[in-house]
């Protein structure tokens, strides 16, 4: 089968189409015959060594496809279900899915590759902010892939949201149920303003040197949480979550699908490549500006 492999550590230019080995589905897991494969900030980290490992080395962490073979145990799907969930390696014809659930019904594979990395992280880090009804959060980044899902997310357990996004994004950022303000100097009186005073919790999905307005407006290092900004985190005590261990919220994928048929989560249109120009896709998405989330069509 055909997938992306990278010999090397470097630009998006290491990344290239090889014929290799199809895997096979271990205990709980299925092999899907992917259609649709989102791109990650994590995947051009790796690509381009921040983060150590071996080589030859693999891309694509969340997927859409077809189920093709099933791994001992699975009893939930069956072959020819259409699946969409997170493994590794799955910028490729066939990849395995070692968490994974139905498709959401009236979602296309390329909407549902979207779907994993975003929902998970969005529901893991609500999950540590203690984000529920009546919490007032801020979401720094909320037009964003990450931040976007935040904001749903936590508008149907009954949060109230603000969001900071540029001047383009901010009707975006509204229709998600959030009230938006613009980020850069000045956000925590901007926020202030719209809020009333602080706010209960904050998630920075974005960087850009937010913490310390997001511990004022929150008034407590225990009450934000980034997935953004690592070198900041350590030097102020916030939390950084990466997903990593017991973090990790596997069953958020097949909560969102319920939201999403009741109407109260919209896929956002995502910006598709085909999988012979990833890494057109990481050279957009080391830029920041991508706009929309990317994914990879394969079939």
């Amino acid at each position: 089968m055909k997938a992306v492999v990278f010999t090397e550590f470097g630009p998006p230019s290491v990344l290239h189409l090889a014929d290799v080995e199809p895997p096979s589905p271990g205990d709980g897991q299925v092999l899907v015959s992917i259609h649709a494969v989102g791109v990650n900030p994590y995947d051009h980290k790796v690509r381009s060594g921040m983060m150590g490992g071996k080589l030859p080395a693999r891309t694509g962490l969340e997927a859409a496809g077809v189920v093709t073979a099933l791994g001992k145990g699975v009893d939930d799907v069956a072959v020819g279900d259409g699946v969409f969930g997170a493994g590794a390696g799955l910028a490729a014809e066939f990849g395995v899915l070692t968490t994974y659930a139905v498709m959401p019904e009236g979602l296309s594979f390329v909407e549902a590759a979207e779907l994993p990395v975003s929902v998970e992280t969005a529901t893991r880090t609500l999950d540590l902010l203690g984000v529920g009804s009546g919490t007032s959060l801020l979401i720094n980044g909320a037009s964003g892939a990450v931040g976007s899902a935040a904001v749903q997310l936590a508008v149907a357990r009954g949060a109230s949201v603000i969001g900071t996004a540029s001047e383009a994004r901010q009707d975006y950022v509204r229709s998600l149920g959030a009230v938006p303000v613009p980020y850069g100097d000045g956000l925590a009186e901007r926020v202030r303003s719209v809020a009333g005073g602080g706010v209960d919790a904050a998630l920075d999905t974005a960087g850009h040197d937010a913490l310390p307005d997001l511990i004022e407006l929150t008034g407590s290092t225990n009450r934000v949480v980034t997935i953004a900004d690592y070198a900041g985190a350590e030097a102020l005590g916030v939390r950084f979550s990466s997903g990593m261990g017991d973090e990790r919220r596997a069953e958020a994928i097949r909560e969102v699908g319920a939201l999403i048929a009741s109407g109260k989560y919209v896929v956002p249109e995502p910006r598709t490549f085909p999988l012979a120009a990833i890494a057109e896709a990481h050279e957009l998405l080391e830029t920041g500006h991508t706009g929309a989330k990317l994914v990879l069509v394969v079939k």
